[in-house]
């Protein structure tokens, strides 16, 4: 059965109120790779009665209304995704679908979503309890660059009218504050939980915390802002983590407690383990998004891969929770089950496929490393590797009676893959895992741009190159690399976004599609891009912010398609680089005609 989603549902329950209404800006798909349907599932095996709201008409009180006061609270995300993430493509354009809508059709959430829904509820409900979360509210929870603003945001909790904000995963995190709430706790005195921030005006009760620069400082001078940001970074942790504290001009605090302790393996297997329904409610017609991950296994969450551009390592931490074997085997072998399966498991992965391990053993009692990131700019002497329970999953799968092929689509990390020693998960990878080909992300082929964005230098994605044809040859695949490349990203000018061209030439590879450096909230890149610093030494760096610059360096990366020849052109005959204009190997257009 799905979580009711109207009142005849409730009725159909014969419940006359329930405990939670939880508000999504996605179209309810219950599915596990969905934060609600996760969310919602796991207050249900403690004994709560849920109602999901999804996509509410913002405009109207008629929808906000219908389940009445719940008697414990709103629940409230914006969706999957940052709600002008799925809005606006980089360029600040509109989009024109919707991937988490019903057909795709754009227009079914607002602009900032999770402020605008915590408005409709207070409208309706003067006093009922609001909590937010999702990856909106995660990476919002301070003070922040905003994109489509052009300028620094306060906390999502201060914007809104919402009491508490739950962030990261938040499983543990909102069944306390269930818990809590049920006790007969007021809102307003639900402050000690890990994982959560709230607001307040008085920070007496405090202790071991640490001061943020105040919102107006972060607003008046961008040093301030980086401060602020590697503050929170460096303090990320269940076990070393620090109370962060940061003021506002009116004397209001937002504060926010130091992260939850991430799921243990039985934890995980528990949560996955619940009744899914795995596809979207039946009053859809079509909810594009369950596509790729209908036939798709998570077996793991949290990153310590530390990219400069990516916000997992803050919104999952980066101590790895991963599922058991018998967990992912059980849950392929239910796949195989279901009546649409074809079989082929799609993924089998989290946000780096093969992270299933903890990155070494000293995480356990004493937490992340404040100032060593795992794998760059070097990989530390104490870094556990081992691909042996990956492994293990995947032949257990693969022998599954219905399963044809189980597919790693999710990312493999190359630096960490080739850290192994023992090689036979790289044989068992290529032999069995890969659909023809197999998509990796150098990112970029400057090693100054790939050391802002902390990935792996680029002569050790070459090794992997030549160690994955070496592989293919061993077992006569024809299996190749689609490798992944940012342009414009922070401290990338002209000078590197040419070399890249030049090495896309040689390896005669065009994207099809070009991935422009999307700033969004809360990552170290964004800080970057808006202070125009590298943040750990404060010096000045280049950032293409123009649309003009930007359109050059997505050009150069498509210096092949005949709509970028002129803009190809000029910019090499700028950057004094006519060398690569003509009809040579490693030319990159012809000339122009009549110059």
């Amino acid at each position: 059965m799905f979580i009711c989603v109207n009142q005849n549902d409730v009725k159909a329950q014969g419940w006359s109120e329930v405990d939670f209404v939880l508000v999504t800006g996605d179209a309810y798909v219950d599915h596990p790779s969905f934060g609600v349907a996760i969310i919602a599932r796991v207050l249900e095996s403690k004994g709560y009665k849920l109602a999901i709201l999804a996509q509410p008409d913002w405009n109207s009180d008629i929808q906000w209304q219908q389940f009445g006061k719940p008697k414990l609270g709103f629940l409230v995300t914006g969706g999957n995704i940052d709600s002008m993430v799925n809005h606006y493509s980089v360029n600040k354009k509109s989009r024109n679908t919707d991937a988490y809508s019903d057909n795709g059709e754009v227009g079914k959430r607002p602009d900032r979503a999770t402020i605008v829904y915590c408005q409709c509820i207070r409208r309706n409900f003067k006093d009922v309890a609001i909590i937010i979360g999702g990856i909106e509210a995660s990476l919002r929870k301070l003070a922040h660059y905003d994109y489509w603003d052009d300028r620094i945001r306060q906390s999502i909790l201060y914007q809104s009218s919402a009491d508490l904000l739950v962030y990261g995963m938040g499983e543990n995190t909102i069944v306390a504050i269930a818990e809590a709430l049920a006790s007969g706790l007021a809102v307003k005195d639900i402050n000690y939980i890990a994982g959560s921030a709230y607001k307040c005006k008085n920070i007496d009760n405090l202790y071991d915390y640490i001061f943020l620069p105040d919102f107006s400082e972060v607003v008046s001078n961008k040093e301030e802002y980086i401060d602020s940001t590697l503050l929170q970074y460096s303090n990320n942790d269940h076990i070393n983590g620090k109370t962060l504290v940061e003021k506002y001009p009116d004397d209001w605090y937002v504060v926010v407690n130091p992260p939850s302790t991430p799921l243990t393996e039985t934890e995980m297997d528990e949560v996955y383990d619940l009744p899914y329904q795995r596809t979207f409610h039946p009053m859809y017609n079509y909810v594009p998004a369950i596509e790729e991950v209908q036939f798709s296994i998570i077996s793991n969450r949290g990153c310590f891969g530390g990219c400069a551009f990516c916000a997992l390592g803050l919104h999952q931490g980066r101590v790895i929770s991963s599922r058991s074997v018998d967990s992912v085997v059980k849950e392929a072998q239910a796949l195989s089950e279901m009546p649409m399966f074809k079989g082929y498991i799609h993924d089998i992965g989290g946000p780096t496929a093969n992270f299933l391990e903890k990155a070494c053993i000293k995480q356990i009692e004493e937490g992340v490393c404040v100032n060593r990131e795992c794998l760059t700019p070097k990989p530390c002497p104490n870094l556990s590797v081992s691909h042996k329970k990956l492994q293990l999953i995947l032949q257990k799968v693969r022998d599954l009676p219905k399963v044809k092929k189980a597919f790693i689509r999710s990312g493999i990390r190359f630096d960490y893959l080739l850290l192994d020693k023992d090689e036979t998960f790289f044989e068992d990878l290529v032999q069995h895992h890969i659909s023809g080909q197999l998509k990796v992300a150098p990112e970029h082929i400057d090693d100054k741009v790939l050391k802002y964005m902390k990935k792996a230098d680029f002569a050790t994605y070459q090794v992997f190159c030549d160690k994955y044809e070496k592989f293919n040859k061993k077992h006569n695949k024809q299996q190749y690399l689609v490798p992944y490349f940012i342009s414009s990203h922070p401290g990338c000018g002209i000078e590197e976004a040419i070399s890249l061209a030049c090495y896309l030439k040689s390896i005669n590879h065009i994207p099809k599609q070009v991935q422009d450096f999307y700033p969004t909230p809360g990552t170290i890149a964004t800080c970057m891009y808006y202070s125009e610093m590298d943040v750990y030494t404060k010096k000045k760096i280049y950032v293409a912010k123009t649309y003009h610059s930007k359109i050059e360096q997505r050009a150069l990366m498509q210096f092949s398609y005949p709509k970028n020849h002129d803009i190809v052109y000029r910019v090499l005959k700028k950057a004094n680089r006519l060398d690569l204009v003509g009809f040579g190997k490693q030319c990159l257009v012809k000339p122009m005609k009549n110059r």
